[in-house]
Parts: structure tokens; sequence; C-alpha cells
């Protein structure tokens, strides 16, 4: 079955059964998605490290009738263990990308992302990644710049989603150089709690 048809179903789904978080696979990556209140959020944990940052691509919806600000401090991650982890500022994140990471490594975030993002052919982003990519390399020639460009596109910002619009973006935790494991992502957004599990084993 192809990727496309997968995430119709799954978004089909999650128009019929708002309360059910539904499962699906795109650009190799597992995604959990929740509808409630006519926005939905759908998040799938990223496969690799960049320094001691792991990371979740986080995409949301807003198919209800009135806007919703979203903001990156409402989505923590909350470890089988009972630990809890707070979102890093967007802003601290990319500045230490910048800085310290080598530029292979954003690179490789970048790639992963968007084989993942790009997979989501029925999700079509309307204030996300693609377009803060293409309005920070507008101007750009070098390679060095381009790719601190792209850390900072690729963050999940605070933004507000009118109806009918979609945002996308990566959400990083400092977790010790290690992957979050089992655990479930808890996010405040559109006056609703949602609770999406996370069942993947820490490597």
């Amino acid at each position: 079955m192809g990727r496309g048809r997968l995430l119709f179903i799954a978004l089909f789904a999650a128009a019929i059964l708002p309360a059910q978080v539904i499962e699906f696979e795109s650009g190799g990556l597992k995604y959990k998605t929740l509808t409630r209140n006519g926005v939905t959020i759908m998040f799938a944990p990223m496969p690799s490290l960049v320094r001691e940052y792991t990371i979740l691509q986080v995409a949301v919806s807003n198919g209800s009738q009135i806007p919703w600000a979203l903001k990156t401090a409402d989505f923590r991650f909350e470890k089988a263990d009972g630990s809890v982890l707070q979102p890093m500022n967007p802003r601290v994140v990319v500045n230490e990308l910048i800085e310290k990471a080598g530029r292979n490594d954003v690179i490789r975030l970048v790639s992963t992302y968007e084989m993942g993002l790009y997979g989501l052919t029925r999700l079509q982003s309307t204030n996300g990644y693609e377009q803060r990519r293409q309005a920070a390399f507008a101007e750009l020639t070098s390679a060095k710049i381009k790719a601190a460009a792209a850390a900072s596109a690729i963050a999940f910002v605070d933004t507000k989603l009118k109806p009918g619009e979609t945002t996308d973006g990566a959400v990083f935790y400092s977790n010790q150089g290690k992957l979050l494991g089992p655990g479930r992502l808890v996010v405040r957004a559109a006056g609703e709690t949602f609770v999406l599990p996370s069942e993947l084993p820490a490597p």
C-alpha cells in the first residue's frame, strides 16, 4: 500500500474517530496521530541524534473553525520511568548547532527530516519547514551558511494556525545523548490535552 494511501486512511480514521490514536508509517518513520477539537497532531521519533539532542518530527493541522496558538513548550515527553523531558528552546538549539555541530550533522538531520516530511504526500504544510527553508535560502550562497539556515528552518517554532493551516517542525529534547525510548508525548493545544504513546525501545 502506498504512503499517500496510508496517510489518507490515517487522517480519515482520525476524522471519524477523533479520540483514537492512529498509527502509520511513512518515509521510514513511524507516526502516531490524534485529532481533538478539530486539530490533528502527528509525530514520529527521528532515528538519529544530533549532538546530545533527541528529536521528534511534529506536524499540526488546524481543521477547526477558529485559530489556535501552538507553543514549542507545550510538547513535553513523559518517559516510561516517570521522568519528564521538556522541549528545548528552538533558538538555543539552533545557535548550538550553528556553533558546534559539524556541517555533516546538520545535513544528516535535514535529510532524515525531509525524507519523512516529503513522504507525507497528503500533508500540505502552509507555514512549516518548506516555507521557512525557501525564505531562508532565498539570498544565501555559502554552503556553511545554508547549513545553518537549514537548521534554523527545521525547528518547530511558536505559531498561530488559522483554520485550514498546517505547520511542521522538529522538537528537540536533551536526553543525555540517548533516544527517547518508550513513553508518551503530551501536548496541550486547542483547549485539549493530546496524549500520544511511543513504544520505540531505546537502543
